[in-house]
């Protein structure tokens, strides 16, 4: 497919859930890589807009809210600030932050809607959902919870088992229970609107596989799975009192499904920011529906078919948008080889990271992007993350960095020397970073943005290369100190006083003109210069702080991105401000406080996890007279043939010889368990298990973990002992 010259481009970025903060899986999968394409895009002068915004709408919203005590809108005005304050703080450069509880995202995804509905590209349907009495409200997934079908676990949700990790839908529960009220809900019909997929299904196909195959292959991939399946209508609205109304007749009490209002926020963000500043941007239509434009959206995994297929199809229904030209998917990034998970607390918050390392935001970046999980999922490890900034941005790129300055410093008073003749070591160095620009853009061109930042750091080794084989030190061994009287006259911001270069520049001059010794190291010390100078720009896009300080001690007031692999960015003569450390190590100290909280972290879990289950409805104690649960003796145990997890027990009952099977065999040794005395349910009735006629059910106690435990006695009782 021949690739389109577009005007501009419009960049998108996952609007983030305000339940919460961000956290470094939020950075590595979306924002980071995000940033550092807009960026590039930026420096090399093209017309870009990068767009983001919190996502405010949907059910967890309103559970956080319930369980504070506070409204859903006082949850994402707090997360809201959290959220675009911790951006802005780390350096993601979106032009526009705004939000869905906004009036102008009310009305037009309101406005969206209504156009679909008025142009029959929706669908009413009624359907069967729980139905809270006492609340007079039908329930959201998430307001249901009950005993999972599967693992028969007490707390279900009724769209997840937390435990089993099964999908559920909410009439699935067994025993539901509304965790508004906790009565038991009801059946009742509601009517919604649905998006009708399947109509698209081959426009889909068409766009997808036939136009797309350069998407990367875990979302061509996702894309394709769910193109090959016969596509289902899909809600748009909800029955909820959290959203946006529906605008429709007889949709009273019904909002927009979060999943149709959220992604039309990236148009209404735009148009916002176009309506404060039209002179810079123009109409939002030309960011959204001008064939000049290129649309790329940011996103994690999870949200493939929602930017693929869902808001696609929306915007195809609706007529006049563009399509995303890409979709650049991570895959997700573990965290000290675990899930990352928000409900367990187990992430590294971005919040508290800016308050835990002031002043090392590029540090984070340059991890999560040299360890991004572009193709599989990945994993953060606070070791990995010292040991990239020790061993690579403090002992390669910094102290290139330090060498260069620091010699031109001590040798020609902080300005550039004259470049003098090359020699084949001097033409090799600047033929190994000539074609930087030209490799950094093919990565970035193409979203592999971890290699693009392996090709910036090249430089750095290059460099660090460089100056140890020239060893300027040992010429310098040569040159007559009584020529160098560097020049102490600096402002108040480091940089030398008119008189003061003159006079720098000038002995520089007469120093390189007496000694051969000088002018070599004037060279190496140029060549060296330029390649910091290349460092600056090409590390601009990752990390954006350090290269603004240190284009700050270069003096480097004006440059550009066409200025990549070139060898005059400083001009000889050029006077530099005082140099100062790039980076500086993370100490052990600092790593062990995060590796201690963790483990805080994992403690609280644990214990938590050692809950017991909600207890059962309440039963008659005539109910619990019925149960014949007595003790016996084992007399004979042996594991079941061709079935892992059987034993059989030969079961002195008191009355005569019973055989039991159970499913222990993962936790017992048959050996011990012969003599024990064990507690079972003498009137359940038989049942056949691998063809052996199991007479009760041998009782256990199941662990948090899962693993059982049989119950039996303090102190050995007569068999056939009653438990009451």
């Amino acid at each position: 497919m021949e690739k389109k010259n577009y005007k501009r481009t419009t960049v998108t970025a996952a609007l983030p859930y305000a339940n919460g903060g961000v956290h470094i899986g939020h950075l590595a999968g979306v924002y980071v890589p995000a940033d550092i394409y807009t960026r590039y895009l930026r420096l090399k002068g093209q017309e870009v807009m990068f767009v983001c915004g919190s996502d405010e709408h949907g059910v967890p919203i309103t559970i956080r809210a319930r369980k504070e005590g506070i409204t859903p809108q006082q949850v994402v005005d707090r997360y809201h600030e959290m959220i675009s304050r911790s951006f802005e703080d780390f350096g993601i450069s979106f032009d526009v932050y705004s939000r869905t509880t906004s009036k102008t995202h009310h009305k037009f995804a309101a406005d969206f809607f209504k156009k679909l509905y008025d142009d029959g590209k929706l669908t009413e349907k009624t359907s069967t959902q729980l139905y809270d009495e006492e609340a007079h409200q039908f329930l959201a997934d998430r307001y249901v919870t009950g005993e999972c079908p599967h693992c028969h676990n007490q707390g279900a949700y009724g769209d997840q088992c937390e435990k089993c990790g099964r999908d559920l839908s909410p009439t699935e529960l067994i025993n539901p229970k509304s965790t508004i009220s906790g009565s038991t809900p009801v059946l009742r019909e509601t009517k919604n609107w649905y998006l009708p997929l399947n109509e698209y299904q081959e426009w889909l196909k068409k766009w997808i596989l036939e136009g797309h195959k350069e998407w990367r292959s875990n979302v061509y991939g996702q894309c394709k799975s769910w193109l090959e399946m016969d596509l289902q209508p899909r809600a748009m609205t909800r029955d909820l009192d959290w959203g946006i109304p529906v605008p429709v007749e007889g949709a009273e009490g019904k909002v927009l499904y979060v999943w149709f209002d959220a992604p039309i926020g990236y148009i209404s963000n735009t148009k916002e920011l176009c309506e404060r500043d039209p002179e810079r941007w123009g109409t939002w239509q030309k960011w959204w529906q001008d064939d000049d434009t290129r649309l790329v959206h940011f996103i994690g995994k999870d949200n493939i078919v929602f930017h693929c297929i869902i808001f696609p199809t929306m915007m195809h229904a609706h007529g006049g948008y563009i399509m995303p030209d890409n979709v650049p998917s991570n895959e997700f990034l573990n965290l000290e080889n675990d899930k990352i998970s928000t409900s367990r607390n187990w992430a590294v918050w971005l919040h508290e990271y800016l308050v835990d390392f002031p002043g090392k935001q590029d540090v984070m970046r340059y991890v999560l992007t040299a360890n991004a999980p572009e193709t599989k999922d990945n994993n953060f490890m606070w070791s990995d993350f010292q040991e990239r900034n020790n061993s690579e941005l403090v002992a390669i790129y910094g102290n290139f960095v330090n060498r260069a300055l620091q010699l031109t410093k001590k040798y020609f008073g902080g300005v550039v020397p004259e470049c003098g003749e090359l020699t084949n070591t001097d033409k090799a160095a600047i033929a190994d970073f000539a074609d930087v620009k030209v490799r950094v853009e093919q990565h970035l061109e193409q979203f592999k943005f971890r290699d693009a930042l392996k090709e910036a750091m090249n430089l750095a080794r290059i460099g660090n290369k460089y100056i140890t084989e020239c060893e300027p030190w040992k010429l310098w061994k040569q040159v007559d100190a009584a020529l160098v009287q560097p020049a102490v006259e600096r402002r108040e911001d480091g940089t030398l006083t008119a008189a003061a270069l003159k006079k720098q520049q000038d002995q520089n001059a007469q120093l390189i003109a007496q000694s051969e010794a000088a002018r070599r190291i004037a060279t190496i010390l140029n060549v060296s210069l330029q390649l910091v100078g290349n460092l600056s720009i090409a590390f601009d896009p990752f990390m954006p702080f350090s290269s603004n300080k240190l284009r700050k001690m270069l003096c480097l007031d004006d440059f550009r991105w066409e200025q990549l692999g070139s060898t005059d960015i400083l001009p000889a003569g050029h006077a530099m401000q005082e140099p100062d450390l790039l980076f500086e190590k993370i100490e052990d100290e600092a790593i062990q406080a995060q590796l201690d909280r963790l483990e805080r972290i994992k403690k609280e879990n644990e214990l938590a996890a050692h809950k017991a289950n909600p207890v059962k409805q309440d039963i008659a104690f005539e109910e619990w007279e019925k149960l014949d649960i007595r003790v016996g003796t084992v007399l004979e145990c042996e594991k079941v043939p061709k079935a892992d997890k059987l034993l059989r027990f030969l079961i002195d009952d008191g009355l005569e010889k019973r055989t039991i099977v159970s499913g222990i065999a993962k936790y017992y040794k048959p050996e011990e368990l012969i003599g024990k005395q064990v507690c079972f349910l003498a009137n359940l009735p038989a049942r056949k298990l691998r063809g052996i006629e199991s007479q009760g059910m041998i009782l256990s106690a199941e662990d948090a973990d899962g693993s059982l435990s049989v119950v039996t006695t303090l102190r050995t009782v007569k068999p056939g002992s009653e438990v009451k």
